[in-house]
């Protein structure tokens, strides 16, 4: 607002990912936020990749905002930010979802037998 920019509005989002992005470079964050199951049959390697992955795609979405926030309109801003951000991590959740559940599913199908 002191800047009276909309560039400077548009460029807060990257500040913010790259912020919470170095927050979760700490080896092993995604730990204490998963339930019990996961923790007993997803190997930690794997839960301590997938926390890295989560802090490479809010470092690369920074990056995206602020390229598209300094080469592009506010109107193609905002369908970023709010359909392209929203999209990739809403996909990423997904896919962290789908293969933690399909390695429960096999770890329980192995002690089974």
């Amino acid at each position: 607002m002191l800047t009276q920019s909309p560039r400077f509005m548009m460029i807060k989002p990257t500040i913010v990912h790259f912020a919470v992005a170095t927050v979760m470079l700490r080896r092993g964050w995604m730990l204490r936020y998963l339930p019990k199951l996961v923790l007993r049959n997803v190997p930690e390697p794997t839960i301590v990749a997938a926390g890295y992955a989560w802090a490479a795609l809010l470092a690369a979405l920074g990056l995206a905002n602020l390229f598209i926030a300094l080469r592009f309109d506010i109107a193609t801003w905002a369908w970023f930010i709010s359909v392209g951000s929203v999209g990739a991590k809403l996909t990423a959740f997904a896919l962290q979802y789908g293969v933690f559940r399909a390695i429960i599913r096999q770890r329980i199908a192995q002690a089974a037998m």
